[in-house]
């Protein structure tokens, strides 16, 4: 692993993997640090709460208890396992990449840096925690909280979303680490995660506080520094709720794009009104009995955001299949729609969290 020259760290590991020792939090991929565990614990970490990820990781692994299974997992299921979550590129990543661990590793997760950092949804931190914590090699792993600890502890101004800075906190931390490499580079985490916090730097609770230049110079609120996101672009969607017989339409998203390939509740750019979703319904070949309102809900993806209205509508009674109505009446304004039942929808489809509102209630 090539880095550049380091800017100046303090001494900082011995105080830091003191307090690590004595305030470390039980967690499941911690106490049992197999490479398999410590992988699938940072790529549900990356994006999401520890204690989010928590029974997910839990029902993963019992579900997919090795690199084997994994890669040999059905998608549907996989997507299953990974519902509420979010960012399902990640778990389409895994099983990739999980193929090629047994293509090519014959199932044993590498050690290497440059070999982890080669394979699919795996990047320079997540390659680095592998590499330190499974294996015990001197690399960094360099995330948000470790980025925010560093720009404090050094007072840096540089932009900790530029690669460039990001390069030469990997290359100071690289310097600075010690023979414990995965105790250290956890111990930077966790510092980041429980004291050194975005918003409110608990510095009465910190280890590093007499080394800390920003603490020093009450700088601690003015860093890090970080370029301004851009403003999310608001998108207004209307889902459909579509019951027959107890059961509820579904249709897959396409293969690329936004949640690809994941089970969905139809639904239409912009807000539509009664008349305009019945209206749709009749030239789907589908006749609607009733349609009530159902609440607003919105979803924020990274760049998106999803201004929600719902429609609960229940089909009258007809002998004839909507496939042969959709036939008669030409090209339909909906995807191909799957019916699925409660259970179905609880146990079988993954339904994205963006639709959970609007998830029927079990009868």
């Amino acid at each position: 692993m090539k880095t550049s020259a380091p800017f100046p760290l303090p001494n900082i590991a011995k105080p830091l993997l003191q307090w690590f020792r004595a305030r470390a939090r039980s967690l499941p991929w911690r106490d049992c640090p197999l490479p398999y565990y410590v992988w699938v614990s940072e790529i549900m970490l990356q994006q999401t709460r520890v204690a989010a990820v928590m029974p997910y990781f839990s029902r993963f692994v019992a579900a997919l208890p090795d690199v084997a299974s994994l890669a040999a997992a059905d998608d549907d299921a996989l997507m299953k396992l990974w519902e509420g979550l979010g960012y399902y590129s990640r778990a389409r990543n895994l099983k990739k990449a999980a193929k090629l661990v047994m293509e090519k590793y014959g199932g044993a997760i590498p050690g290497d840096f440059d070999e982890l950092l080669s394979l699919p949804g795996i990047g320079r931190y997540t390659a680095g925690a592998i590499a330190s914590i499974a294996y015990g090699e001197r690399v960094p792993a360099v995330d948000g909280n470790v980025l925010r600890v560093v720009a404090r502890l050094t007072a840096s101004r540089d932009d900790i979303l530029r690669d460039t800075t990001k390069r030469a906190v990997e290359a100071a931390l690289a310097a600075a680490m010690p023979k414990e490499a995965g105790q250290f580079n956890q111990a930077m985490m966790e510092l980041g995660a429980l004291v050194c916090l975005p918003r409110a730097a608990h510095c009465e609770e910190c280890p590093l506080a007499a080394l800390c230049r920003a603490h020093a110079e009450g700088l601690e609120a003015e860093l890090p520094v970080k370029t301004a996101k851009k403003a999310r672009r608001v998108e207004p969607r209307t889902v459909l709720l579509i019951e027959r017989d107890g059961k509820f339409a579904i249709a897959k998203r396409p293969k690329r794009g936004l949640l690809a390939e994941l089970w969905e509740f139809p639904n239409l750019p912009g807000e539509k009104s009664r008349a305009e979703i019945l209206a749709l319904c009749k030239s789907a070949g589908l006749f609607a009995k009733s349609a009530h309102r159902m609440k607003a809900a919105r979803h924020i993806f990274t760049h998106i955001e999803w201004q929600l209205s719902g429609w609960h509508i229940r089909l009258a009674d007809t002998p004839e299949a909507v496939g042969e109505k959709r036939a008669r009446c030409g090209s339909s304004p909906l995807p191909p729609l799957t019916w699925a039942t409660h259970e179905e929808l609880s146990d079988i489809y993954s339904i994205p969290a963006a639709f959970h509102a609007y998830l029927p209630t079990t009868p």
